[in-house]
């Protein structure tokens, strides 16, 4: 099978498609045949190096969308279910960029019934990490919560879970993207270095850090997504990140809520897996609303 490495970390040109051997998959294991793979930013610090692994052949992806291709022992997956996934992990030889994979079978969940395979390839990671994130603030309905980088996918995710969890959000993002954040459901936007008060929370997603700790109230609560990157504790705020995890029984959930029309997927791109280089420089230039997708 066909798969996308690096050996020499760099830019998108140490980006490889090399042929592997089809994985086997063991005991709670399922493989899936790989229908799409969304690329995201932690792909482009694999690329440069940012986990180690130097010397070492590495794969590229986390999410993955396809079809339950083989199945190990203890596994209610059957050949032939549509399914979505997350496979974590920095430093492994192939990830989910590839046109095979296996998984866990505990990181699996139905795929969402109201979109094709690009689409659904989208939700795992950035809605896990959203998830799991707002969980670790622990709000209570009617609280107040500022979402940075609301433009993104962790954010877009974000505000749309907060909304649903009774949450007041505020969501900030370039001024260009106004629309697109109230399209989303946050009740008020902001931008640039605009005074925005305090909030009972916010969700870091682009990684502002000390400087989104100042619009948190005494006693509230930060968390950023970059495991061990969150600012040190100051006027009582609990302050910690979100480290995402494979979870496919709240994946099943967020894949309904997709189905319910809470949750919107968002594709910029696609891309063929051979031209995974191409779409690891369109992630480079920045600017992208939405996922790019490589297609096998």
């Amino acid at each position: 099978m066909r798969a996308a490495v690096v050996r020499t970390f760099g830019g998108p040109e140490t980006v490889e498609i090399v042929e592997a051997e089809v994985p086997e998959p063991g005991a709670r294991q399922m493989r899936i045949k790989v229908a799409a793979a969304a690329l995201n930013p932690v792909d482009a610090g694999v690329r440069g190096g940012f986990f180690g692994g130097a010397g070492k052949q590495i794969g590229f992806g986390w999410d993955v969308a396809g079809t339950v291709d083989a199945t190990g022992v203890a596994t209610a997956w059957s050949a032939g279910d549509e399914v979505v996934a997350l496979d974590p992990g920095m430093v492994r030889p192939l990830g989910t960029h590839a046109e095979y994979v296996v998984v866990e079978a505990d990181a699996v969940a139905k795929a969402p019934a109201t979109v094709d395979a690009v689409h659904a390839s989208t939700l795992p990671l950035n809605a896990l990490t959203a998830e799991q994130a707002l969980d670790l603030l622990e709000l209570t309905e009617g609280q107040s919560l500022l979402v940075t980088g609301a433009a993104g996918a962790v954010g877009g995710f974000a505000i749309q879970l907060a909304v649903h969890r009774g949450l007041l959000v505020t969501g900030l993002a370039r001024e260009g993207d106004e629309e697109l954040v109230r399209s989303l459901g946050a009740a008020h936007f902001a931008s640039g270095d605009a005074d925005l008060g305090t909030y009972d929370a916010v969700l870091d997603a682009a990684n502002l850090g000390e400087a989104a700790l100042e619009w948190v109230r005494d006693g509230g609560a930060f968390v950023g997504v970059r495991p061990g990157g969150h600012p040190e504790s100051v006027r009582g705020v609990r302050t910690t990140a979100v480290a995402v995890t494979a979870d496919g029984a709240r994946l099943a959930k967020l894949a309904g809520l997709v189905d319910e029309g809470v949750l919107t997927l968002r594709v910029a791109e696609t891309y063929s897996l051979d031209d995974a280089a191409k779409a690891h420089a369109r992630l480079d230039a920045g600017g992208v609303r939405g996922r790019l997708v490589l297609i096998p």
